[in-house]
């Protein structure tokens, strides 16, 4: 697990008195917290507690009305994704996001198109070392693969920019459990060598196991932040992603 974040480190991701939502309705309400780096931190709550904001908003795809976001200190508030792809930001969002009609192999280049082909055709074969069954079927259309096979090769495509932080949401979906012990296996192995990785996860418990911290939300605001050892033996823990979290942190 990753260590300890000194007073004098700088956190990979700061949110501070973050508002963010749709329209007039306020997802997220002065949300801050702080994310060390190299670590694994999980987002929970109940459903609209705001953990999926939190990434978008993250990611760029979603602009805040207020408050300050930082990436290893410097401010990226107002950035883009495109911006933010370049600074070392890569994101897994929820669902299948993959060009059906391609194959494996021409999925991975359009997702290392910002790198330049020569540069991305380089950094393939380490991806898909990473993801045997993926290898094995880098000629068959993204449509064709099982479920698991689509996530690992997501996971993939978004490895190949040898990204700083990595965002994902929801990775278990549809998958078996040994697909999702293997790609926590591969979020634990990348956490190990540096990668900083927020998590939104369903299958809270198994999540646990593998992360370092863990942030509560509840209505869009922080209701507890600790190791998450601490809270996997936590008694009361459903109350905390079912709702009522407030409460059990007052207890």
């Amino acid at each position: 697990m990753a260590a300890n974040m000194n007073p004098q480190d700088t956190p990979a991701i700061e949110f501070e008195d973050v508002v963010a939502g749709y329209k007039d309705f306020m997802i997220l309400n002065n949300l801050s917290f702080k994310v060390r780096p190299g670590s694994i931190t999980l987002l929970i709550g109940p459903n609209g507690a705001g953990k999926s904001t939190v990434l978008k908003t993250l990611f760029g795809l979603l602009k805040p009305r207020g408050g300050r976001i930082t990436l290893g200190g410097v401010d990226i508030t107002a950035a883009d994704p495109k911006t933010l792809l370049a600074r070392g930001i890569a994101f897994v969002p929820q669902g299948r996001n993959l060009f059906g009609q391609l194959t494996v192999m021409q999925n991975l280049e359009l997702g290392g198109i910002t790198l330049g082909m020569k540069t991305a055709r380089e950094r393939i074969p380490e991806v898909l070392d990473l993801f045997p069954r993926v290898r094995e079927r880098s000629n068959s259309q993204a449509s064709a693969l099982s479920g698991g096979e689509q996530k690992q090769l997501e996971i993939g495509r978004a490895l190949l920019l040898r990204p700083k932080v990595l965002l994902i949401d929801e990775p278990s979906i549809g998958l078996s459990p040994l697909v999702v012990q293997d790609v926590f296996k591969l979020l634990r192995k990348l956490a190990a060598g540096g990668t900083t990785i927020l998590m939104v996860e369903q299958n809270v418990k198994s999540a646990l196991k593998i992360s370092d911290d863990a942030i509560a939300l509840e209505s869009g605001r922080l209701v507890l932040h600790k190791p998450a050892s601490e809270l996997l033996a936590d008694p009361h823990i459903e109350r905390l992603f079912l709702g009522g979290a407030i409460e059990t942190r007052a207890a």
